[in-house]
């Protein structure tokens, strides 16, 4: 029978692609664009953000400071891929978000699995010069041509089977289109920490950004529980794990709700997680429901989280940026 072994968790931050400079001067101007809510969920533009930041706000932005927090960061991606490599596993399920790249408005399911043979990555396309932008963007694309990454289909299909007699309402996806290929919260993964490892995957695909029908958090604890049970009524020697793709906090950093969130992994206080406030999950801190799936599962399995990094990273005085989280339990 298939055995959960181990959960893991990475941001996947646009910051995680970007160069030190891009950290200290190219996010102070696209973060005036960005999707903005207060610590109450309430929307902002960036000047009132600005305007509600402490005094002390710029002193947290210091190319000193910016620098400091980028090295950490990437000492933490290299650990965790560390991590992950000294792992014997037969497939990797990825529980992320699809910010309309495979799915439109048109139409929004809330949780979908993929279960083709294979999932497609984009070779990049060429970088406007001096678009540092777009060509953090391009790197989690392919550096010469498509690659059609190994799905473990045979895995994918019993989740979908058993997770729908469970009566979680699922979309299935058998086929992308020709032009589409597999979402950001995915190819980051395949690029940064599954390079030159042929491991099959499972994509777990949340709608976390868009109104109406994102998932619930209690609904979050609810499908990583069963998860495990799922994953382990497979009729095949597997080692399988579990990685939480995205968060934590961004485009505003919110260091309460993410100490919160880090708390009750430590502690297995899955109630917590259960009962946060959705409005408090907005942009991309509404990725924290793949770090909630991902928790419960590990719980579900008696695991420890035995390591987690976190960075507030700072990137504007009025306190834009990501709480970049990394996380492994065994």
């Amino acid at each position: 029978m298939a055995r959960l072994v181990a959960a893991f968790a990475s941001s996947h931050s646009l910051m995680l692609a970007a160069t030190t400079q891009d950290w200290i001067g190219g996010f102070r101007q696209t973060d005036r664009g960005m999707p903005l809510f207060d610590k109450d969920g309430t929307p902002r533009d960036y000047e009132e953000l600005l305007a509600m930041a402490p005094p002390d706000a710029a002193s947290l932005v210091t190319p000193k400071k910016m620098s400091a927090a980028y090295e950490r960061t990437f000492k933490a991606v290299a650990e965790l891929k560390r991590h992950i490599d000294a792992t014997e596993l037969d497939a990797l399920i990825i529980v992320g978000d699809d910010q309309h790249e495979l799915f439109q408005d048109s139409m929004m399911p809330a949780l979908g699995i993929y279960y083709g043979k294979t999932i497609r990555n984009a070779a990049r396309e060429e970088t406007p010069e001096g678009n540092w932008y777009w060509r953090a963007m391009m790197e989690r694309l392919e550096p010469q041509r498509d690659v059609h990454y190994p799905v473990h289909a045979g895995l994918a299909l019993h989740m979908i089977i058993d997770l729908t007699k469970a009566e979680f309402d699922l979309c299935a996806l058998r086929e992308i289109a020709p032009n589409q290929y597999e979402g950001h919260a995915y190819s980051y993964i395949h690029r940064t920490y599954l390079e030159g490892r042929n491991l099959p995957v499972v994509p777990i695909m949340m709608n976390t950004y868009y109104a109406p029908n994102p998932p619930t958090p209690k609904r979050c604890v609810q499908l990583g529980w069963k998860l495990k049970e799922v994953i382990e009524s497979y009729p095949a020697e597997l080692r399988v794990g579990v990685l939480a793709s995205g968060g934590l906090s961004h485009f505003v950093v919110d260091e309460e709700l993410d100490r919160g969130v880090i708390e009750a992994l430590h502690e297995k206080d899955l109630d917590y997680l259960a009962s946060l406030d959705p409005k408090r999950l907005q942009a991309g801190s509404s990725e924290i429901r793949s770090w909630i799936v991902t928790a419960a599962a590990a719980v579900a399995a008696d695991f420890q989280l035995d390591w987690i990094e976190y960075i507030a990273a700072y990137r504007t005085p009025a306190l834009t940026g990501a709480g970049l989280g990394f996380a492994r339990w065994s």
